[in-house]
């Protein structure tokens, strides 16, 4: 940058500091503006990326405290002063009322001198304020300010059975460009659920740490069984006289052999019997497998078993099962 920029630029103002303020706070608020206004933080945002390009020049310049200084010593000839106008003989305010009360002497008259040519000439005005070079450039530039910034993350999606998802697998993923990726997929994830791999997105443009990969899960839907949280749900036919009479019946697992329930006599349709431990199992613990009871109702029926099932309601209790639900419907 050069030094003429800085009679324009108030830096303190752009960090939003004093100009007594310790390296250590001056740090410390640099850092905060760089996180909010960070490109990464703000993507397709022109005017965050001016901002942040803006804050980056100030601290290159205030965090450096041979360039805070010479930036201060300038500075304080104060704003508003004429500069760089044309040397004339008795025209007060010119460039060598500038630089001449800064050091000490005034500079030659009727323009620059050529590189050389003797005592105020203009490698000796600038090297002696810049210690030898004209205009001198702010150290570290743009990355240098800021650091080496990460590479972008990516994102991508993948589609598993519902098997896999519970017992986990590794899966291969083929990129739009590049090589395949082998992703261990975690035993336990559910459908919608992201997994972070690091180091695995877009690489960093100056050498700073590769992005992550963002992969979202989608989870097939299983002809049986059912996910709720870390538990397992199957739906369990049984017959009327099951139900009714009570039974042990064969309840299936997955991916496992089928375990045995023992129904209760008189169960209803919709109650829920739990089997422990044979649900999902992931880092965040082990689930259940719950079968909810389903009392099937014959579609057909024999002569014989209509027969015996017409003196069966005969013999129970002259109960309507529905008179509670009726009363407390008419009471609100």
């Amino acid at each position: 940058m050069a030094s003429q920029d800085w009679f324009d630029k108030d830096f303190y103002a752009v960090l939003g500091v004093s100009k007594d303020v310790s390296a250590a706070d001056l740090k410390k608020t640099y850092r905060k503006l760089a996180r909010k206004y960070h490109p990464d933080s703000n993507p397709g945002d022109a005017a965050a990326e001016a901002k942040f390009k803006e804050i980056s020049e100030a601290h290159s310049v205030l965090g450096d405290p041979e360039q805070r200084k010479e930036y201060d010593q300038m500075r304080a000839m104060g704003p508003g002063r004429p500069r760089f106008t044309s040397g004339g003989s008795g025209q007060a305010g010119g460039f060598e009322d500038v630089f001449g009360g800064m050091f000490g002497q005034g500079a030659q008259r009727g323009g620059f001198a050529p590189s050389g040519a003797g005592a105020g000439g203009f490698d000796d005005i600038f090297g002696g304020l810049f210690g030898g070079g004209a205009f001198g450039q702010s150290s570290g530039g743009f990355r240098g300010a800021a650091g080496p910034t990460k590479g972008r993350d990516l994102a991508a999606s993948t589609t598993l059975d519902f098997v896999t998802a519970i017992n986990g697998d590794t899966v291969k993923l083929q990129p739009a460009e590049g090589k395949p990726i082998s992703v261990k997929i975690p035993a336990g994830v559910s459908d919608g659920q992201k997994i972070r791999l690091k180091g695995k997105g877009e690489p960093s443009h100056d050498g700073g740490a590769p992005g992550d990969l963002v992969l979202t899960i989608t989870v097939r839907r299983h002809p049986v069984f059912e996910r709720d949280g870390l538990n397992l749900r199957v739906d369990v036919p049984v017959t009327f006289t099951e139900a009714t009479l009570g039974a042990t019946i064969e309840v299936p697992t997955l991916g496992a052999e089928p375990v045995k329930l023992r129904v209760a006599p008189g169960t209803p349709s919709g109650r829920v019997l739990r089997v422990k431990g044979r649900g999902v199992t992931s880092t965040k613990g082990v689930g259940d497998l719950l079968a909810t009871v389903q009392v099937a109702v014959p579609a057909h029926l024999t002569a014989e078993a209509r027969e015996a099932l017409e003196k069966f309601a005969a013999l129970q209790p002259a109960e309507n099962p529905r008179a509670e639900l009726i009363d407390k419907a008419r009471r609100g």
